[in-house]
């Protein structure tokens, strides 16, 4: 016993300030390798469209004074710290997370993968992803050794980040009595909000690539169909076909209806209206209307059936909603200019032209709608403000086949 108690009071223990001055002659190389790491980790995942952000970070004497002693106390002599070196990516969305990981795999030497976080339903923790990654050799090279040859890479979400923080400092830093059944409680109702909150961003994001999807169908049959009514007037020969820009928010909220919420009808509607389904798709909108929204959801949704209108040639009706669709939004410049198009099917070139200079006047920079003012005046006789209107549309998307051919056509006609 006498002998144990002699053991323990000859422990050689850590000189911190050698230890300190060994750790510190590293620090400029570890700083620039991370620099170095953090860029190129950046430049890997700009392929993802959600801009996740990379930060790099190395350890301060201190942290790694504090966690050489805690593995010491724990009896693991020689410890190995392998987060001298850190950087870090915080994704918006939890499916961005797996893809991250992979590109990272690709492109580093993996020595080790944890994933933190797989807490029964009574415990708290964050969820995170560390890869330990092998430095490569290449940049050992350029900058020096830095005293490791380990760097870890961690992969979570905002929230899972924020909570990370958070039990940072009032968990592993406060050393958090295990007793204090109440708190513990609460910060594991807190982190299961968080939870919930990644996902249910998660669904909302998966939501809009739906609406995105659907809308991008709806949006190609639908600039066809203008191409092919009003392109046909001037050319013989079939053009180019083009889908012109659109931006649609819809700021739609879930209200219930027979058991499906506004989105859900509108999704409806959509997948209706790409199938073709136009009466289908009209009745959809309808129902969405019925449940009497916002104007300015009532604005877009007037647009969307309106453009079905017009899809099944219901020009009339297509016209009603087109302008019931402004009254509801001035702003609605999209509108304003696709009753423009059905009055240009329609041969009323002069209501086509009142239309469109509307619309240019609530938004000036649409070199699609100039191009059908030109194609208007084209129609009435009046070549000069054609060709003014066709070479300003130009000057906008100069790439449009369209209106270089149109262009050609107007000036053929000044020369006669």
């Amino acid at each position: 016993m006498e002998n144990n108690k002699n053991e323990k009071n000859n422990l050689s223990l850590p000189a911190q300030e050698a230890m300190r001055k060994e750790y510190e002659k590293y620090e400029d190389i570890r700083r620039n390798i991370v620099t170095e790491i953090k860029e190129y980790v950046g430049n890997l995942l700009k392929a993802l469209n959600s801009n996740p952000v990379v930060s790099g970070r190395i350890k301060n004497f201190t942290s790694y004074y504090g966690k050489y002693l805690r593995f010491l106390k724990n009896n693991i002599n020689n410890p190995v710290i392998t987060d001298l070196l850190g950087i870090r990516i915080i994704c918006p969305f939890i499916e961005d997370l797996s893809v991250t990981e992979e590109i990272i795999k690709k492109n580093f030497r993996i020595l080790e993968t944890e994933r933190k976080g797989h807490y029964n339903f009574k415990e708290f923790g964050y969820e995170s992803t560390h890869l330990l990654v092998k430095i490569p050799e290449n940049i050992i090279t350029q900058y020096g050794n830095p005293g490791t040859d380990i760097l870890e890479i961690q992969i979570r979400t905002i929230l899972q980040d924020a909570w990370a923080e958070v039990e940072h400092e009032i968990v592993y830093k406060a050393e958090f009595s295990p007793f204090d059944e109440p708190m513990r409680r609460k910060l594991a109702a807190v982190n299961a909000s968080l939870s919930l909150a990644d996902i249910i961003f998660q669904e909302i994001r998966s939501y809009q690539r739906k609406f995105s999807r659907e809308l991008e169908k709806r949006r190609e049959s639908f600039y066809n169909k203008i191409e092919e009514s009003t392109d046909e007037l001037l050319f013989a020969e079939e053009t180019q076909k083009r889908i012109e820009p659109e931006i649609f928010d819809t700021g739609i909220g879930s209200v219930d209806t027979d058991k499906l919420s506004i989105d859900d009808l509108l999704v409806n509607a959509l997948s209706a209206h790409n199938k073709n389904q136009f009466n289908e798709a009209i009745n959809q909108y309808s129902k969405i209307l019925e449940l009497k929204p916002d104007n300015i959801i009532r604005s877009i949704i007037y647009k969307h059936r309106g453009m079905a209108n017009f899809a099944c040639s219901q020009y009339k009706e297509a016209i009603e909603d087109f302008t019931r669709a402004l009254e509801l939004d001035q702003k609605a410049y999209k509108a304003v200019y696709y009753r423009g198009v059905v009055n240009s099917v329609l041969k009323q070139y002069s209501n086509a032209i009142d239309d469109y200079t509307l619309a240019l006047s609530i938004n000036p920079y649409q070199s699609f709608c100039l191009f059908r003012r030109g194609q208007a005046y084209y129609h009435i006789g009046d070549y000069p403000q054609a060709l003014s209107d066709c070479e300003n549309s130009l000057a906008l998307e100069p790439s449009n086949k369209s209106a270089i051919k149109f262009k050609a056509l107007v000036i053929d006609k000044l020369k006669m």
